[in-house]
């Protein structure tokens, strides 16, 4: 690295270069010392465990049967420490450690069975801790896994994107490593804790009689033999099935990715047979799977039972020949009960121990592609990020993809940071290719490019990630605000904590404890990570402005002064903004007192009917907060029901749904499904046309009472969107106004409780924050009909807002709206005008602009281009940087200090654009065709 050192700084990088093969050694490579202290616990637990099991033979053949308490006043001891050696080990009798205590009968009935609770609890509570901590430890290791496989994504080299989909990669690193966190906890753990059970209980079973211990071994050794190899076939079914769920998951995501296609095309049909087939194997697989499992549980619970049985039957002998005591058959079948347990979850183990290795190999193969990028080169960088001075030099820079298609053929040049320069070209003529190498998204096959004079492979992604700016043709934007997009660039690494009063230092504390304890990143997410420095400013609004001017030179500032408009704000959050809007709302009622400007709005007043809305707005009053009070809901909502009832409005509702369905299917049946007529129809569908008239002939002398269900929800639903001035039927006379008026008072004011936070309520004096910006300033409607209504009224607002110098507010919550998932909110040349956007913020020393505003007009992109190149100079006040430009029409190149020309993946030209018109080669005929 030239100027800086690429030091670790506050995180913990994953040191591996190939993860483990094996789940065992990557378990045992990072949980040694955990493992050894959690299996010391277990070896220790097996001591109580053990005294327990004798416990309840000593309290049948002593106290309770009254062994050692014949005579008057007999004594046992308690607390003696002795035990049995058996004849057939060694003819040494009892030894005796400890003499105990001499308690009577009754007192040693109690004094055992005190014991014998006591070790219930303490051998709970080792179970208590050792299933805590094995918990506690598989999820820091999943945790540790899961990161290291994102972390392995984040430097994956951008070919191999082309060959995973990313709903599979999803679930891969979500599903598929989620039942390992649960074994890594018990990879040692559970077969010591459960074997060392087992030996124990077999052992005390053995020591009471060897025959019985005998015959439990002989089960165990066979279901130890038997059920493992009968299970070999569900290892091979559970990694088909993971396969095949895997792969789903991918296609589902190509069927989500391109629905569009499937709609244009009219192959959703293929799709359902597709998906169809690919559950049916899975369905095939899981239904053999399910087969052999519980017929493997089936056997195993029978050889499980096949031991109390010979119990009964051998013991029962032994005890009635007097070979063995009821105290002792009593012990052995008691330890027995806790000896399945352990065998059959051994087995299981085995089981999942070989299940989870297959997982696990099968996901870290899809995560060990060649010529990763190295660690290093992502570590945050301990001081500032060098300048570029030099430039780019490319020699010889061949391209070839996976297909063996040659998309660029030994291209050299050299571009400096201070050049401007266009590279022309017809589609896949190379140009493209060459920007993408620049910005290091694809990896050169011959030859060779630096950066300042080192190959820029080996340069730290700081450098080219902050010094150099990239804007491609496809633009993704994550699921937030549209500042957080338009900043996205310029957050490397925190610049400064989090103010004190907004940390909790113990729990801080925690968190990076328990993330280096995990192998991840200590980095605050919620620290300030807004790198000030590249804006040349540490205060927000100045930030903001910033952002403003930038906004202005790719044309998109008017843009999010409109999402603004359509955005919301929180009173509860901003009380002072929300007042000021209310400020411009009753500045706008003022205006609105103009008889030339009264006409255009009908403004919501609590106790007039508002013509201009619905009935089920002038009904509800107020925007929905939730899914309680959606307009396509209201018919069906129990509350809203009881409402018109209470009122006398249900059967005027369902003759009001009739008149208005005879209306509609009757001037609207003849007419073709896409007629323009049915968008004045905001209630019915040209497809509901024939239902409605079917439910009209069923119901033509009916009451609401006598209706089905199905015809009163029918009806009932069209005048919740009934518009006097857009629908024109003559429905709504005073008296009706008047019961609807009365029906929104006893709606507000028997609102249940339980729904009091599911609707905003309208008020002329209150901030609605469930509605729009521009709502609540308006709070009414555009009159319907009115000839460029909605535009003077949007004109007026603006004026508003100009007088109360409110724009820069209305700006704010722009910044503030959120763009949706993949920035779908925002129309296709917003999110390219964003994407340029982001580039300049960064103020790099380099921009490299793919064809990225290919979505507007020739005379927007030749304004926007023009601009740039302004700022690329110098001309503005800001820093100069180079630029490098493949244009979507080459005469625009005629901006620009030199052009390079692609042809056929090859350079073919490279020269100022007034010499390469006179030269009259390539350039020249792409101009004159465009």
């Amino acid at each position: 690295m030239q100027g800086y050192e690429g030091e670790l700084w506050g995180l913990a990088w994953v040191d591996d270069i190939l993860m483990e093969s094996s789940l065992f050694k990557y378990i045992w490579r990072y949980t040694r010392a955990q493992q050894i202290w959690i299996l010391t616990i277990i070896l220790i637990s097996m001591v109580p465990y053990f005294l327990a099991l004798d416990l309840p033979k000593r309290i049948v053949n002593g106290p309770i049967q009254g062994q050692g308490f014949e005579g008057e006043g007999a004594t046992q001891p308690f607390l003696q420490i002795a035990f049995d050696v058996p004849s057939w080990i060694s003819s040494v009798g009892t030894v005796t450690l400890f003499n105990g205590f001499e308690l009577g009968q009754l007192p040693f009935l109690f004094c055992l069975c005190a014991t014998f609770l006591g070790f219930v609890c303490i051998n709970g509570l080792f179970k208590f801790y050792i299933n805590t901590y094995k918990g506690r430890l598989g999820e820091r290791m999943l945790r540790r896994l899961r990161y290291q496989l994102l972390d392995r994504i984040l430097r994956f080299p951008n070919s191999y994107f082309r060959r995973i989909k990313a709903p599979e990669a999803a679930t891969m690193i979500k599903d598929e490593v989620e039942p390992l966190g649960g074994f890594i906890g018990d990879m040692l753990v559970q077969p010591v804790f459960l074997g060392g059970q087992a030996l124990t209980a077999m052992l005390f079973i053995m020591v009471q009689d060897f025959w019985l211990g005998a015959i439990a071994g002989s089960i165990v050794l066979v279901q130890a033999f038997l059920i493992p190899r009968l299970r070999r076939r569900l290892l091979i079914l559970g990694k088909r099935r993971q396969l095949t769920a895997r792969a789903l998951a991918g296609r589902v995501g190509e069927v989500v990715d391109g629905i569009n296609n499937v709609h244009t095309n009219d192959t959703s049909n293929w799709e359902r047979a597709d998906l169809a087939s690919r559950l049916g194997t899975i369905f095939a697989i899981r239904y053999e799977l399910f087969q052999r499992k519980f017929f493997i549980k089936f056997l195993n619970n029978f050889l499980a039972q096949l031991t109390p049985f010979m119990f009964y039957l051998i013991g029962g002998y032994l005890v009635i020949t007097g070979d063995l005591d009821i105290g002792q058959l009593v012990a052995v079948i008691a330890a027995y009960k806790d000896l399945p347990g352990p065998v059959a979850d051994l087995i299981a183990y085995d089981q999942q121990r070989l299940d989870v290795q297959i997982k696990y190999t099968q996901v870290i193969e899809q995560f060990q592609p060649d010529n990763m990028m190295e660690p290093e080169l992502q570590t945050p960088p301990a001081g500032p990020v060098p300048e570029i001075k030099e430039g780019f030099a490319v020699s010889r820079v061949g391209v070839v993809d996976d297909a063996g298609t040659n998309l660029l053929e030994s291209a050299t040049f050299k571009f400096g940071p201070n050049e401007q320069v266009a590279a022309v070209g017809t589609v896949n003529s190379g140009a493209e290719t060459m920007a993408d190498v620049m910005a290091r998204i694809t990896v050169p096959t011959s030859g060779s490019i630096s950066l300042e004079g080192q190959s820029l492979d080996d340069h730290h992604e700081s450098l080219t990630g902050r010094r150099t700016a990239y804007v491609g043709p496809d633009v993704y934007l994550p699921q937030t605000s549209f500042r957080d997009a338009l900043f996205y660039g310029l957050k490397h690494q925190p610049v400064r904590e989090r103010p004190p009063e907004e940390v909790d230092p113990k729990e801080r504390a925690w968190e990076i404890a328990e993330a280096a304890l995990a192998g991840n990143t200590d980095l605050d997410i919620k620290a300030e990570w807004l790198d000030f420095e590249a804006l040349g400013t540490e205060d927000l609004k100045v930030a903001d402005e910033v952002a403003r001017n930038l906004l202005d030179v790719v044309e998109l500032r008017q843009d999010v002064f409109d999402l603004g408009l359509r955005g919301q704000v929180d009173p509860e959050q901003d009380p002072e903004l929300a007042a000021k809007f209310i400020e411009a709302r009753k500045a706008l009622r003022q205006r609105l007192e103009d008889p030339a400007l009264s006409k255009l709005v009908e403004l919501f007043e609590p106790n007039s009917y508002s013509l201009q809305a619905s009935v089920g707005e002038n009904l509800l009053f107020g925007t929905a907060l939730g899914p309680t009070f959606e307009r396509e809901k209201l018919v069906g909502n129990t509350y809203v029901r009881e409402v018109l009832s209470k009122c006398g409005l249900d059967q005027a509702f369902f003759d009001m749904g009739h008149k208005i369905a005879e209306t509609a299917t009757e001037l609207f049946k003849d007419l073709p499904p896409d007629h323009p007529f049915f968008e004045r129809l905001s209630f019915m569908t040209s497809e509901e046309i024939p239902e409605y008239e079917a439910a009209l002939a069923r119901s033509a002398s009916q009451s609401l009472t006598d209706a089905s269900s199905a015809d009163q929800e029918m009806f009932l639903r069209l005048p919740f969107d009934y518009v006097e001035p857009q629908h024109r039927f003559g429905l709504l006379d005073d008296d009706m106004k008047n019961k609807l008026l009365e029906a929104r008072t006893a709606f507000r004011e028997g609102l249940p409780e339980t729904h009091s936070d599911a609707i905003a309520f309208y008020d002329p004096e209150v901030y609605n924050p469930a509605a729009s910006l521009q709502d609540n300033i308006l709070m009414g409607r555009v009159a319907y009909g009115v000839a460029e209504g909605p535009e003077k009224v949007r004109d007026v607002i603006h004026d508003v807002l100009d007088e109360l110098e409110l724009r820069d507010e209305v700006f704010q919550v722009g910044l503030n709206f959120n763009v949706g998932n993949g920035g779908k909110r925002l129309n296709v040349s917003q999110r390219q005008k964003l994407s340029l956007a982001r580039a300049l913020i960064k103020k790099p020393d380099i921009l490299i602009v793919n064809r990225a505003l290919t979505a507007l007009d020739s005379r927007t992109q030749q304004r926007i281009i023009e601009r740039v190149l302004q700022m690329a100079s110098g001309e503005d006040g800001s820093d100069p940087f180079g630029v490098f430009w493949v244009l979507q029409a080459p005469r625009f190149a005629e901006a620009f200090k030199r052009v390079l020309v692609f042809d056929k993946g090859a350079l073919a030209e490279d020269d100022t654009p007034a010499n390469l018109l006179e030269q009259g080669g390539h350039y020249t005929t792409l101009v004159s065709s465009t």
